[in-house]
């Protein structure tokens, strides 16, 4: 016991934190007075503390065998020092892409997609309610002034998006992953498009069913519960957005999606690819078992890929990419302002979450995302994560003529139509969807 405590005393001393952990016996070690306290009621888990593994001490908060108390802000940064090396080095050897890509192939079938959105999206809408903004936009803001609010920040992603697309009145717009409708209704009600939406979440496509008839929109927006692998449309749309999905498509299946997308989208037609990607080139996931930690518990089969991966498949599609811009820092931000949102409600989602689940299961949701929230926000802070949006085209051929030949597509091969700010750009009297 004297070597343990000796061990824990070195671990906590150098951390920027003052941190203490509490022995099941009751003995506390470490510096005081504390900012952060970690309670073991079991010796098992100090191994994972002493190896900075701190997904697996993640776990093991999840799981209760381990209680925290101080600021998830502090507890993050006492996170980030407790490891022992860089979490997206790790090497990646050719068995262990042999392995990923099989892990891959049996974790995305179409059922067991359904069923992995299903753990994570249906969890409870009240609870989501509680810490994303008005719209449940549930990816990454932008921040396009730094004085924007969250919800004010999401508007402007959404709009960016838009813009990116060049979406007109009319055209054909189909979202891959609509989520909670918003960028569906926003690229309806601003752009005048014919709106075409597709979810795995039963829930989310129960919430925008009702918001579309809440809004009279049933003449220019449709959401459908389907999958992207079978949707077959009659003709191919003008304009496409995957918001925050390819994240759970797989590397096995990202060939067949990337080649759905080229089938889905008109020639000269835009598409625009948003998602997380893999902080480092050849890892497979985030190390010290974050990766771990966040297929367990909150995105099952959700797989990372480097943003020079994703657009090797695309063009290996024959799609081209015009236009590729990372969002890394605006995703930290983002996740901390869910996450501070998180911690000013935590009885509420307390109660949310033990009445519309299992009790034991909603606490033990809590818990995960608690440190979900905020352990990503470190993660993109620091560049173990990314976010990247992918401007693609679909070549339709035509040279055209003047300042263009030869673009083969509706993109002007000039960024300035992005930043300029028009009507769409939000302010306080953009109507916001009534929640159902």
């Amino acid at each position: 016991m004297k070597h343990l405590i000796h061990t824990l005393e070195g671990r906590l001393a150098p951390l920027p934190v003052a941190v203490a952990v509490e022995l099941p016996s009751g003995e506390l070690v470490g510096r005081t007075p504390t900012e952060v306290v970690l309670r073991f009621r079991s010796l098992a888990p100090l191994a994972a503390l002493a190896a900075g593994h701190i997904g697996t001490l993640g776990a093991a908060v999840v799981e209760g065998q381990v209680e925290l108390e101080g600021h998830v802000r502090d507890i993050m940064r006492a996170a980030s020092a407790l490891l022992q090396s860089d979490p997206v080095r790790g090497t990646s050897s050719w068995w262990s892409q042999i392995m990923a890509r099989t892990r891959s192939m049996a974790l995305h079938t179409v059922a067991r997609d359904a069923e992995q959105i299903e753990f994570h999206y249906d969890l409870s809408d009240d609870f989501y309610a509680l810490w994303l903004d008005p719209r449940r936009v549930y990816s990454c803001a932008y921040y396009r002034r730094p004085d924007m609010t969250l919800a004010q920040a999401q508007e402007a992603k959404l709009d960016h998006i838009c813009r990116k697309l060049q979406l007109r009145a009319g055209e054909r717009f189909l979202d891959i992953g609509a989520g909670w409708g918003g960028l569906l209704l926003w690229a309806a009600e601003h752009y005048g498009v014919q709106a075409h939406g597709i979810t795995l979440s039963r829930n989310q496509h129960a919430y925008v069913s009702q918001l579309i008839a809440a809004r009279g929109l049933q003449d220019r927006v449709r959401i459908e519960l389907r999958d992207y692998r079978e949707l077959r449309p009659d003709t191919p749309f003008d304009k496409i957005a995957s918001v925050g999905m390819f994240e759970h498509v797989g590397q096995a299946q990202m060939p067949a999606y990337a080649d759905t997308v080229r089938r889905l989208l008109r020639p000269g037609g835009l598409a625009l690819i948003h998602g997380i990607t893999a902080g480092g080139v050849d890892n497979v996931e985030v190390g010290a078992g974050m990766g771990e930690f966040i297929s367990r518990y909150i995105f099952p089969g959700g797989e990372l890929l480097h943003v020079s991966r994703v657009l090797h498949v695309l063009s290996q599609s024959g799609l081209e990419m015009v236009d590729t811009e990372n969002l890394r820092p605006h995703y930290a931000r983002t996740l901390w302002a869910w996450s501070d949102a998180l911690e000013e409600q935590l009885p509420r989602a307390q109660r949310i979450l033990e009445q519309q689940t299992d009790g034991e299961r909603g606490a033990r949701a809590l818990r995960a995302y608690r440190l979900y929230l905020a352990g990503c926000a470190m993660g993109f802070e620091r560049g173990w994560i990314a976010l990247h949006q992918m401007l693609v085209t679909h070549p339709d051929g035509q040279m055209g003529s003047g300042a263009l030949i030869g673009a083969q597509s509706e993109y002007p091969f000039n960024r300035e139509y992005m930043y300029t700010e028009g009507i769409a750009c939000p302010t306080s009297s953009n109507p916001v969807p009534p929640q159902i």
